[in-house]
């Protein structure tokens, strides 16, 4: 009975932490934090949006747009005009998550130097081990770059 109960727990809270990476993986891509900040501002017509935001193709600015009206964060208004016109905004759900975004946006400006830094001193550091262990003349399979795990396999199980 303990046994069951707690298999069932176990089960809600696995299903639950999937959920919440489908959410974070929708959020968190590339690009819509972006795109949400930029509609935080007021609803934008597609060539307004790509303009606003460097480096992004009409394809992926297309696919994101999808993605954020499919989970209810933009909503995309078609006026029966000639030539159409389209106008996206963020919808009341959308709302919530401007603040997040706006924060996670500023903390990566502020913190832009430090991770550079931290990046570079790993990638130095790493090149010292690659240099390091084709120098020694250990057997295949003796290197650690050789047991790393892949970390999309984690996110495969959902």
């Amino acid at each position: 009975m303990v046994a069951s109960r707690m298999s069932k727990t176990l089960s809600a809270r696995d299903s639950a932490a999937c959920r919440i990476r489908e959410v974070l993986d929708r959020v968190g891509d590339k690009w819509s934090l972006t795109v949400i900040s930029e509609l935080g501002h007021h609803s934008r017509r597609f060539t307004e949006l790509k303009n606003a935001i460097p480096g992004i193709s009409q394809r992926v600015l297309t696919a994101t747009l999808r993605g954020l009206e499919r989970d209810g964060l933009v909503s995309r208004t078609v006026h029966p005009v000639v030539p159409p016109r389209v106008d996206y905004e963020l919808t009341p759900l959308g709302l919530t998550l401007l603040e997040t975004a706006w924060t996670l946006m500023n903390w990566a400006l502020e913190h832009m130097d430090e991770i550079d830094e931290a990046r570079a001193a790993y990638d130095e550091a790493a090149a010292a081990r690659r240099a390091y262990e084709l120098a020694e003349p250990s057997g295949p399979g003796s290197s650690i770059a050789s047991t790393a795990i892949d970390s999309d396999d984690a996110s495969d199980r959902c």
